[in-house]
């Protein structure tokens, strides 16, 4: 399908009936996009690019749409490995007009985001030296683009911590998936936050919140699986999940990515791996609509025999699902 305007990775999506908003992210290592692009199903075509808030985060954000809202919450501010935000913006998607809300208590990355009995719900994620993982769990009251609260409430704190996972709410229950404990860093005393290489665990967790507002730990994914926040859609009462990271190669350590697509079925509590993409590939962002499952963006592959990450993408591609 027709290729995004920029390559991004790390950038964020929400779909809205036949549109897809597409936020943020990195164009390089060094670059940081700073505007909103928008796919439209209907017509297969990119179009009405408008900018973000000078304030907002450019990347590992966490964003939820009520159908139009999206509120846009936290992430990094800048390029390579620079500081997060507690800043959170909700964006009016009928008029393009957005508006600052109240910060979350403390910044961080790549939160756990949703929407759920009228609440925004903000979990985990990595603290503000970007590798610690965050355990906090904080909601609070939100209608029509607006905080109906003047504080942040603090909930069930997240059995583990990190950034990069999926957050769905469907059935009224509210579900994490996948994640990792630890991230990159910035080098200490580099001026331009270089990134330097942590430990990072990938993990297969997947938790509920139900009625009792207590955790609940389901059945894990096939394999453990990050950098999968806004690479999920719902299908026929499935979770549907495309690329990602998974463990690191055991001898050299260097990244591998992920090329299955995964479905997990809802009645049944069941993974399954229900085909492949084109390439292994990280921080997909996804949308399906008439039939058809979309992915675009994120960091492929070097190639069919290496999976180790290589080159930043705007790519768009498509299959017919059915379930």
């Amino acid at each position: 399908m027709p290729s995004a305007p920029v390559p991004r990775l790390d950038g964020a999506a929400i779909q809205i009936k036949n549109l897809l908003y597409v936020f943020a992210g990195y164009g390089t290592l060094d670059y940081v996009h700073s505007h909103v692009d928008i796919y439209n199903f209907t017509s297969n075509t990119w179009g009405g690019r408008f900018d973000m808030p000078k304030e907002m985060g450019h990347s590992h954000l966490g964003v939820v749409t009520d159908g139009r809202y999206i509120y846009v919450v936290s992430g990094q501010y800048g390029p390579q490995c620079r500081g997060p935000t507690a800043r959170t913006f909700v964006l009016d998607t009928e008029t393009k007009k957005w508006r600052s809300m109240l910060p979350l208590p403390a910044p961080r990355y790549a939160p756990a985001t949703q929407l759920w009995r009228g609440r925004l719900h903000v979990m985990g994620g990595s603290k503000e030296n970007r590798h610690t993982p965050g355990l906090e769990h904080w909601s609070i009251a939100v209608k029509d683009g607006k905080a109906l609260e003047k504080q942040w409430r603090t909930e069930t704190p997240i059995p583990r911590g990190g950034p990069h996972r999926a957050c769905v709410v469907v059935n009224d229950q509210l579900f994490v998936i996948g994640g990792q404990e630890g991230d990159f860093m910035a080098k200490p005393g580099s001026p331009i936050f270089k990134c330097s290489r942590r430990l990072e665990v990938v993990y297969a967790d997947v938790y509920m919140l139900d009625d009792e507002k207590k955790w609940k730990v389901l059945p894990p994914m096939p394999k453990p699986n990050s950098h999968i926040e806004c690479a999920w859609v719902i299908v026929n009462n499935s979770i549907i999940i495309t690329g990602g990271t998974t463990e690191k190669h055991p001898v050299n350590k260097r990244m591998i990515l992920v090329g299955e697509v995964f479905k997990f079925h809802l009645d049944s509590l069941t993974w399954s791996v229900i085909g492949k993409l084109p390439f292994r590939v990280k921080t997909t962002l996804a949308g399906f609509w008439d039939g058809w499952l979309y992915f675009t963006s994120g960091q492929r592959d070097r190639g069919p025999d290496n999976p180790q990450p290589r080159k930043v993408i705007g790519d768009m591609w498509r299959t017919k699902l059915r379930l």
